[in-house]
């Protein structure tokens, strides 16, 4: 057993209002240069819709990801065999139009037009060439629109679904979306670090954040292709890749990355995960119904001895080991099971998870009243008439197994009804108990699931490790020279060339 930490997140859909502040705050940090004018490390999507960018999802079109074979993985998009002709043609590289022209206003003309009878506007020129342009897509183009048949019709996770269930969607009185924020995965086996040919990309060894080094990026771009999720982009300018760092420079310091320190429904949890870094392979080659699983008993119990010791084996200070312990990652995906990792087929074992919504139900109306309300003892029966079908939560987040989907959408039900039942009453406390053991739940872990989803303070939703940068560098450098200094390690700018 080889016990690796890794910095991991959750996600809680059920509170994100679909504001952007998380997306601006990143984007005013790490992506406001020439160059990165389309990129967002940090993005909010409406679901069910194409996302950014377009289709993201549909592997079929990008070749992203992991598949098994043979009782191993393989990377889809590329191969030694492919990668010399790739670096001059890459057919399933995303292009901007997959993303979006990114574009500006010309400003002038209204500030400076002369006078006279026509009103002055501001034409929308592009970032990338500077000349006038339609305006045709943007990073969140279907904002809002999940019920569309514009968009949700092209939702990659419809697929399986009849025809008929997927025409409802559209339908006025099943109109229904929730809100999908992304960041990078910092997956456990991410397709991007496997892809690049000049060994820019890399884990940190510390704490498994994914980082490109832009000294060693050479544009080959094979890892925009070979990321499943599309979160690593090439920078037009500057000839080199750029992806998500999680806010390394202020993990550093004690600062939780800037999208989770910014988000207004404090959706976001982050801490620290132990795994067992010999069983990747194994697990990323088990069958799509058992992967899930899978990648729960690949992270491991910070209380056990055998653990402790593994952790200390390879370096792990006792402190770090105890915000392990705290950590309210282990506690989402390990202890009470209700979070889950997004499109796990891809075998990349995404360290980033969501606790899916919870979305209303069908109603029905009576004397012209529209009601969704059930009664007390049939808490679970709505399961199956939701709005959005069971079928499209486990393809995203369950790699299509619906049951595992149930278990999780029961407790988290079960939570609401116990403390419905505690605090309004309306709910017979027997009813709401018999909820909680047909959830495999209890009195004492929904209490725990209901303070830390609705009254966590920052320090519970935020248990950063000291990473002890200085340890990590000791090896290579005077860690004296790196006492009052975080971050990137060096000043100059990017460059293309070598």
């Amino acid at each position: 057993m080889d016990v690796r930490a890794q910095v991991s997140m959750v996600f809680h859909l059920d509170k994100c209002i679909g504001c952007h502040t998380c997306s601006i705050s990143c984007k005013n940090i790490w992506t406001d240069r020439r160059g990165t004018e389309y990129m967002w490390f940090n993005n909010v999507e409406t679901k069910p819709g194409t996302g950014y960018p377009t289709q993201w999802e549909n592997q079929d079109k990008y070749k992203g990801g992991w598949e098994a074979k043979g009782g191993t993985v393989k990377l889809r998009s590329t191969s030694k065999a492919k990668y010399l002709p790739n670096i001059f043609h890459h057919p399933h590289m995303p292009t901007m139009d997959d993303y979006y022209e990114p574009w500006t206003y010309r400003y002038d003309n209204l500030f400076n037009a002369p006078a006279g009878d026509d009103q002055p506007i501001a034409r929308a020129v592009s970032m990338v060439t500077g000349e006038p342009m339609e305006i045709k897509a943007g990073p969140n183009w279907d904002d809002d629109l999940g019920g569309s048949p514009i968009y949700a019709s092209n939702d990659v996770n419809l697929k399986g679904l009849p025809e008929e269930t997927r025409q409802q969607l559209s339908a006025l009185e099943r109109l229904v979306f929730f809100y999908f924020p992304r960041i990078c995965n910092h997956c456990l086996n991410p397709a991007c670090v496997a892809s690049c040919p000049s060994g820019a990309l890399y884990k940190r060894g510390e704490d498994g954040i994914v980082l490109i080094n832009q000294k060693v990026c050479r544009a080959w771009r094979s890892c925009v292709a070979a990321c499943p999720y599309k979160k690593t982009y090439f920078n037009w300018s500057t000839g080199k890749s750029e992806k998500c760092l999680l806010c390394y420079p202020r993990l550093e310091t004690g600062q939780a990355p800037a999208c989770f320190h910014s988000c207004v429904g404090r959706i976001r949890y982050l801490g620290l995960l132990f795994y067992d870094a010999d069983r990747i392979k194994e697990v990323a080659s088990l069958p799509d119904d058992k992967i899930v699983e899978g990648q729960r008993d690949l992270i491991l119990d910070p209380f056990d001895p055998e653990v402790i010791a593994g952790a200390k084996k390879n370096g792990m200070t006792d402190e770090f080991i105890e915000y392990a312990q705290r950590s309210p990652v282990y506690k989402f995906v390990k202890v009470w099971k209700i979070a889950l990792p997004p499109h796990l087929e891809y075998r990349t074992m995404p360290m980033l998870f969501y606790v899916p919504p919870l979305l209303p139900v069908l109603g029905s109306t009576d004397n012209d009243i529209y009601s969704s309300k059930t009664k007390p003892e049939e808490v679970f029966h709505k399961f199956d008439e939701m709005r959005i079908p069971m079928e499209y939560m486990a393809n995203l987040f369950s790699v299509g197994n619906v049951d595992l989907m149930k278990y999780t959408l029961k407790k988290l039900m079960a939570v609401r009804v116990f403390k419905r039942a505690q605090t309004v009453g309306d709910i017979e406390m027997a009813t709401a108990l018999e909820a909680l053991h047909a959830a495999d739940t209890t009195e004492e872990e929904a209490e725990a699931i209901y303070r830390m989803t609705s009254l966590p303070t920052f320090s519970q939703r935020f248990v950063i490790p000291p990473l002890h940068r200085e340890m990590a560098v000791e090896a290579y450098k005077d860690p004296a020279d790196f006492k009052k200094s975080v971050g990137f390690g060096f000043t100059e700018a990017p460059k293309r060339g070598l």
